[in-house]
């Protein structure tokens, strides 16, 4: 079976809340040879967008979306812990996301897979004052900033906390990256409010982050993601 038609099971599935067949399904797929990380990064990942894009075009209920997402989260945090130990990387991540529920649920499919990745991640939710995270960054000095899975309403407090950590120069070396939610519905965006990177789903994050240094070369250019280039 097509992973695509996985997707379609597990979504009639968690919509109508069935927890014995979203286990039971789950536990298929697994059976059927795939792998945590291609479960959470194909079928969970798919399945969770197309909830969430339902739910934002009014074309599914708040039940619905609630049963959906707390299931799923449910299916995610199994799944997770499955995975097989990797070396470690050194490097740490500090993650938050939007204030929601299902932000947080998406952010969450990030986290897994960084930490799966052998990244050091903490992973602080949403709805964290700005002046706690900056206060975190600098005590804490993590490698990497992620800000995963934000609405359109979140834009105004990451522009500024953005801007707040580069203009009191709060640990200057940190990577900043954007990911999911408004930054996939707005070309440019990330680059916009001055983002070092920025990746489409929870598997871009890790493929962006592991595959860019964790401090730019000096003469680099602060840019974005696939679009980074040398400073001419």
């Amino acid at each position: 079976m097509t992973l695509e038609r996985y997707v379609e099971r597990l979504f009639e599935t968690l919509v109508a809340g069935d927890r014995p067949a979203a286990r039971s399904l789950v536990q298929e797929i697994s059976d059927a040879g795939v792998d945590p990380v291609e479960l959470i990064g194909d079928v969970f990942w798919p399945t969770y967008e197309q909830i969430e894009r339902l739910h934002r075009h009014d074309q599914l209920s708040k039940m619905a979306h609630h049963l959906a997402t707390r299931l799923l989260r449910a299916m995610v945090d199994q799944t997770a812990a499955t995975m097989p130990a990797v070396p470690v990387r050194h490097r740490s991540i500090m993650a938050v996301c939007g204030p929601e529920e299902a932000d947080e649920l998406g952010a969450q499919m990030a986290v897994d897979l960084l930490e799966g990745a052998g990244y050091e991640v903490s992973f602080a939710g949403g709805g964290i004052p700005n002046d706690e995270i900056v206060m975190q960054v600098n005590q804490s000095r993590p490698d990497v900033l992620l800000i995963f899975a934000a609405g359109p309403s979140d834009l105004p407090s990451i522009r500024n906390l953005v801007d707040t950590l580069r203009e009191i120069g709060a640990h200057d070396d940190v990577q900043i990256v954007v990911g999911a939610g408004v930054f996939n519905r707005a070309d440019g965006l990330a680059e916009e409010i001055g983002a070092d990177l920025w990746a489409n789903d929870p598997v871009d994050v890790v493929r962006e982050i592991t595959n860019h240094p964790a401090h730019r070369a000096a003469g680099d250019q602060r840019t974005v993601g696939r679009r980074r280039k040398k400073a001419a």
